[in-house]
């Protein structure tokens, strides 16, 4: 086949803007309580360090209006539990605050809980009587979001939701608060909640900002839709300053983290992913809330996982890795991310261990958790010579995609990935070649941070299986979309090293292993694969 030509062919929007985000499309089966209410009920003081949000309500109580304030700041900056529980305290103050129900709302859709999201709508709708007409408008608003995220992604479900939106900022024109929902319209899922802004979402953000300047929410989805659309430089500075806002914030540091990782600068992103964990640590220990209630907590830790893992530090990368895998996951996304430690014990070679932990996590409730158990358990089993039982997983695997939707599925490697190593060692290595470029290119087409560094160890690993099967073409293209990836990645310029050194290229070798040297510069020093190219240098320690 002709590798070369293969990346021409692009991913829809719809699909990348699913999956860029840190939560599923779908709505929760309508279970109510994935967090003890006792905790989203507890008392909380006024906080600072957590950015400026203000929108004036129907209250004369001023400690209303400000824990209605502070659940808002907490709300934009994904703080759920905190949001939740600052829109109750101002419930404290004011009982008929109804646009405190209606930020309650909104925190049970970020802790995905349709069902308690549609309980507090339908309480604030009870205080309307109380309500400004702007405030009686949030209502249908919320209650139109509501109705797409039960309706499972009925289109015109959304765009009924949409046209509330437009209609509320045609009489309200000056209302940053409406903008920025508007803003969070344009993305295909209420779940993202920003995640997944992009060129559409951007002017709603630009423009509430020039209204009020300070407005927290429009800031932190303003870096989201940057980031999203690749403008890296702007979004690298706004998270300076939204650090800066709300330096009591962990998602704010970690965003930080977010563009220094992109950029090439990973020993700066780990300091933002540790700044993170240590303020995310400090708020568990203060407020007495168990780790695993914040998603936030394991998604933050895996990501500084995977950038020790850039610079060849494979001991602390497991450690982080083993310490989110420990974590109960109270959504599917969370549970499909667990798939980060056997997936690392795979790429590492220990595939008995591998098996261990990707059998536990097939125990998921959750189909898309067990369609990467499977895999990775296949793939496993490769390690190991058993084909039997990898074929065994990939049919347990694909079992479980016919449960996850289309547009999901075909942005994941799961199965793919092991169909494709199966092809590959039958001698069937055209479909394998067509199946593995099909990987690359959705796995390099995600545009968030999470999709970005996942695509290298993606790649990392089909480059291994190539060579493995002695699929040296395979091998060189897939190293070279490593280094298009990310040209600071040292792995990727050792993937090219083997493959100049298997074509007899000494000279092109040792370039390409002398940089991946420079590249591991801080990595263990038993690293296997620095160890190897130390060796084929001459320079071994």
């Amino acid at each position: 086949m002709n590798l070369s030509t293969c990346m021409r062919i692009g991913l829809s929007g719809v699909l990348l803007t699913t999956m860029a985000t840190a939560q599923p499309v779908h709505a929760h089966d309508g279970s109510h309580g994935l967090i003890p209410e006792e905790i989203l009920n507890r008392p909380i003081a006024r906080h600072r360090g957590i950015g400026s949000a203000h929108q004036k309500v129907s209250t004369a109580s001023s400690q209303a209006q400000g824990f209605y304030d502070q659940g808002l700041a907490y709300l934009h900056s994904y703080v759920w539990v905190e949001a939740a529980r600052s829109f109750r305290q101002a419930l404290r103050s004011d009982a008929h605050l109804g646009m405190a129900y209606l930020g309650l709302a909104d925190a049970y859709i970020g802790l995905q809980d349709a069902a308690g999201a549609r309980a507090m709508c339908e309480k604030a709708r009870g205080l309307e009587r109380y309500m400004s007409a702007t405030e009686r408008a949030w209502v249908t608003i919320r209650d139109r979001e509501l109705e797409y995220i039960e309706s499972r992604g009925d289109a015109e479900k959304y765009a009924a939701y949409r046209h509330t939106v437009d209609q509320a900022i045609q009489a309200n024109p000056r209302d940053a608060w409406l903008l920025v929902q508007r803003g969070l319209a344009e993305e295909a899922s209420p779940y993202t909640h920003g995640q997944a802004s992009g060129a559409a979402s951007l002017p709603f953000y630009q423009k509430a900002l020039e209204l009020d300047p300070q407005n927290i929410a429009a800031f932190h989805y303003t870096i989201h839709a940057n980031e999203n659309m690749g403008n890296l430089h702007a979004a690298l500075e706004q998270s300076a300053t939204y650090a800066r806002l709300a330096y009591a914030i962990p998602h704010a540091h970690h965003m930080c983290g977010h563009e220094l990782m992109r950029m090439g600068r990973t020993e700066e992103a780990i300091q933002e992913f540790v700044k993170t964990n240590a303020l995310e640590e400090s708020e568990y220990k203060m407020e007495g809330i168990p780790a695993q209630y914040d998603w936030h907590h394991a998604h933050n830790l895996q990501l500084m996982a995977m950038n020790y893992e850039l610079l060849g530090q494979m001991k602390t990368a497991e450690k982080l890795l083993r310490r989110a895998f420990a974590l109960p996951a109270y959504t599917e996304f969370i549970a499909y991310n667990r798939r980060a430690w056997p997936e690392f014990l795979v790429d590492r070679g220990r595939f008995e261990e591998a098996l261990t932990a990707a059998h536990e996590l097939a125990g998921s409730q959750w189909p898309m958790a067990r369609l990467a158990a499977h895999t990775l358990a296949g793939e496993a089993d490769l390690g190991l010579n058993r084909v039997d039982e990898a074929r065994k997983e990939l049919a347990l695997a694909r079992a479980e995609a016919e449960q996850v939707s289309e547009r999901v599925l075909a942005a994941l490697p799961y199965p793919a990935a092991l169909e494709a190593a199966l092809l590959l060692g039958e001698g069937r290595t055209q479909e394998g070649e067509a199946l593995y470029v099909k990987v690359e290119q959705s796995s390099m087409a995600m545009p968030g941070p999470d999709g970005w560094v996942g695509a290298i160890f993606v790649l990392d690993s089909i480059a291994r299986a190539a060579r493995a099967a002695g699929d040296w073409e395979l091998a060189q293209y897939t190293a070279e979309q490593m280094i298009q990836h990310d040209p600071y990645y040292a792995g990727g310029h050792f993937a090219i090293g083997l493959v100049a050194e298997h074509a007899g290229e000494k000279a092109g070798s040792r370039e390409m292993f002398a940089a991946a040297e420079k590249y591991w510069s801080h990595a263990d020093a038993d690293l296997p694969e620095l160890v190897t190219a130390r060796r084929k240098l001459g320079n071994e320690q």
